[in-house]
């Protein structure tokens, strides 16, 4: 296991492939927050985090795979702010497969460690990426209770 350290972001100029996925996912994000976490939809789920400065609730459709006690997200952008909040707190909520999970003990992990959470057909798709680093997380055994209709999953 090789786990990894995440620092302040440093401007750097993002590769052609970092920029064409950087755009997908800024244009994808308004339609995945609808699907996001819910049932049946399993690769994508919804982080739930509060920022370390402000101290204000932010929630962020992300990639994700469950494994038997967690999670691992792909990190696609070296130093985002959503991984150091997380990261600074030891802790956040993952609403996934229709359920919310309390999510502890924040690590990032390589690439060969990450992609062992996936399955082949999105591990394929995450060789093809330049994604480097995974976040791993820990999860409660018992899910959260279930938020009211009331309350829809905004930001």
């Amino acid at each position: 296991m090789t786990t990894m350290h995440v620092q302040q972001p440093v401007a750097v100029r993002p590769s052609r492939g970092g920029e064409v996925l950087r755009r997908l996912i800024v244009r994808s994000g308004p339609m995945l927050r609808h699907l996001a976490g819910r049932r049946f939809f399993t690769i994508w789920a919804v982080i739930r985090y509060r920022g370390r400065r402000s101290g204000k609730e932010y929630a962020l459709p992300i990639a994700i795979a469950a494994t038997p006690d967690g999670f691992v997200i792909p990190m696609p952008f070296a130093g985002a702010q959503w991984v150091l909040n997380v990261i600074a707190a030891g802790e956040c909520q993952i609403r996934w497969n229709g359920r919310d999970w309390k999510a502890t003990d924040p690590e990032v992990i390589d690439r060969e460690e990450g992609a062992k959470a996936f399955g082949s057909i999105p591990r394929l798709a995450l060789r093809a990426l330049p994604i480097h680093r995974f976040l791993r997380l820990h999860r409660s055994e018992v899910p959260m209770p279930v938020p009211s209709p009331g309350s829809a999953e905004r930001s």
